[in-house]
């Protein structure tokens, strides 16, 4: 019965599989530098070989959580901005918490393969995808945010290939994968110079030594 109330309370987003919350200043992307409250939800099965996160993968290992007490949590803090990020969020209705986030007042972005059909009310749609499970068609429209991560030279070709579905206004960036960053920063300067168009995007976060 625990078992089937459980099911019931992830299904309508009552409930997610919280691995990790914590305030800290956003390290990447359009956003760089600001405060806001992080929440990484347990479970992906897209399998990213580089994934920084593995721990995140396998949703059983991380308990279920009332989304009104991570809405609580993250109210407790001045900035009034929430990441959700994984893991990958977009495998679970996220339809409850954003709209209990809006009613505190707090802005609601998200990062996300799109790999799944995404659900949740949201100021702002980073998109990341990758080529072991590309984005659904529908989620790159929705995206203010497209955010390319490079491992080998290949990646700029994927990168284009993405910027195609993303509408005109939407931000494009580049960011070396860490272990990568030496041998694919240059490249990526390069890219950038000769393609305006893209933006560098730096794990600052690690620089400044904090989550």
């Amino acid at each position: 019965m625990e078992t089937k109330l459980n099911k019931t309370l992830l299904e309508q987003g009552l409930e997610l599989p919280l691995m990790e919350e914590f305030y800290t200043i956003q390290g990447e992307g359009f956003h760089t530098g600001k405060p806001a409250y992080f929440i990484r939800v347990g479970g992906c099965d897209v399998g990213c070989h580089w994934c920084d996160v593995k721990e995140s993968w396998d949703a059983s290992l991380h308990p279920l959580t009332s989304a009104d007490i991570i809405v609580e949590n993250a109210a407790k803090f001045p900035g009034k901005a929430v990441v959700v990020t994984g893991g990958e969020p977009s495998m679970y209705n996220m339809d409850y918490i954003t709209k209990q986030f809006i009613r505190k007042g707090i802005q609601t972005f998200i990062e996300t393969s799109g790999a799944y059909h995404l659900t949740g009310i949201w100021d702002w749609v980073c998109l990341s995808p990758k080529k072991t499970s590309p984005p659904l068609k529908e989620n790159y429209t929705k995206a203010n945010e497209l955010k390319i991560i490079i491992h080998n030279k290949n990646d700029f070709e994927w990168a284009e290939q993405n910027a195609q579905f993303v509408n005109k206004d939407c931000s494009l960036f580049l960011q070396p994968e860490w272990s990568k960053s030496k041998e694919m920063m240059p490249l990526i300067v390069d890219y950038v110079m000769a393609n305006p168009k893209w933006n560098v995007s730096l794990q600052t976060h690690k620089y400044m030594n904090i989550p």
